[in-house]
């Protein structure tokens, strides 16, 4: 079970404003086919707002995973068909970077605010 809530997050290591930037995932955001996203650092506090063109987004969880717990149904909160297809464009992203297993990365889902 993913944890809710935990007060012994460490802090932030970067702003929300940065947490989904690439314009490609911001249209998935918008379109509602990616409720999730992962960075090495945390960006992000529960209960946070996260806009995206005048779009407000609640920002409901955030833990660490590994590499190695991703599933396709994780892939397919970030936007992706498949697990496959996630660590392929990662890995595009990021070249030279090998994919690691044992790696944690900081997930943060978010759902639309209705206004």
């Amino acid at each position: 079970m993913k944890q809710k809530y935990n007060p012994s997050l460490p802090p932030k290591t970067c702003t929300i404003d940065k947490l989904v930037t690439i314009p490609a995932d911001v249209e998935k955001v918008l379109m509602g086919r990616k409720t999730a996203t992962r960075r090495n650092g945390r960006y992000a506090d529960i209960g946070e707002i996260m806009e995206l063109n005048n779009k407000k987004y609640r920002i409901d969880n955030v833990y660490k995973q590994t590499l190695g717990e991703l599933s396709d149904e994780d892939a397919q909160r970030e936007g992706y068909k498949s697990l496959e297809a996630y660590k392929e464009s990662i890995l595009s992203m990021h070249p030279g970077m090998p994919w690691l297993p044992k790696m944690e990365v900081w997930v943060h889902e978010f759902s639309e605010l209705e206004e």
